[in-house]
């Protein structure tokens, strides 16, 4: 996924580490009644910020260069927001995640005084909520397009999210037959895709490993059992190198993780 900053998350959010400072950086976010509001890190990081409105609004202007858009979220049952297409894929792929419950885009600004006293702010491209009630703070950018202010305001994101127990990583390019695996899955991610009695069967006849479309021709009619199985793919319930191409010839095996 092109992680080169170190995950600080820890099992749960924990306050503060001692010894930071007091205060620390701002933050300032969109609270639940609309309004917004402002406040140190060290009384502000139990905010929920996965259900949170963004602080950035996502446009769409003519002749700009990057793709914006909205992203219809399995995790949430909601749309979240991306600012080009590379976001995007890496909001699919925590999209993906079985470990997070909760997705919201450019959660809140981080405010600090840069160098020379400057004062900066940044607002991190993604917040996720982990299952055991972590955070995950994400900034999408390919490793080629950061400069020193860019640098500057990942490593104060970095640090801040380790002082409040939450994940951080700078993410870039993904892998482009992984993207292209998933964007194809993708499409079969909402619920309308299960059919209980179907997936049963399909995690049953790829128990013990074989080519996609062989184990789905064995379920039944192609046209019924392939969005399932897909889905199952998308879910994790299944199986299957994403970094090769999927192919009916691909193969698949249960993984014994359900549906969420």
């Amino acid at each position: 996924m092109g992680i080169v900053a170190a995950d600080a998350a820890t099992r749960g959010a924990t306050a503060p580490a001692a010894g930071a400072d007091a205060q620390g950086p701002l933050l300032e976010f969109v609270a639940s009644d609309g309004s917004v509001q402002r406040g140190p890190l060290a009384s502000t990081w139990q905010v929920k910020f996965e259900t949170r409105a963004p602080v950035r609004v996502v446009r769409s202007l003519k002749g700009q260069r990057n793709f914006s858009g909205w992203w219809w979220s399995a995790t949430t049952g909601g749309h979240v927001g991306f600012e080009s297409w590379l976001e995007r894929e890496h909001l699919m792929l925590l999209d993906r995640d079985p470990s997070v419950v909760g997705i919201s885009s450019q959660p809140f600004w981080l405010h600090w005084t840069g160098v020379g006293g400057t004062q900066r702010r940044h607002a991190p491209d993604y917040f996720a909520r982990r299952r055991d009630g972590s955070g995950l703070v994400v900034d999408v950018r390919p490793d080629g397009r950061i400069g020193p202010r860019d640098a500057e305001a990942f490593a104060i994101t970095a640090t801040a999210c380790e002082q409040v127990g939450w994940g951080y990583r700078r993410v870039g390019a993904v892998d482009p037959m992984m993207a292209a695996n998933v964007r194809w899955l993708a499409g079969y991610r909402h619920p309308r895709c299960y059919h209980g009695e179907r997936a049963d069967a399909l995690r049953c006849v790829f128990t013990s490993g074989r080519p996609f479309g062989d184990g789905v021709a064995e379920v039944g009619d192609p046209i019924g059992v392939r969005p399932v199985a897909f889905h199952l793919l998308w879910a994790g319930a299944l199986n299957v190198d994403l970094g090769r191409r999927l192919t009916d010839a691909s193969v698949v095996t249960t993984s014994g993780r359900g549906v969420r």
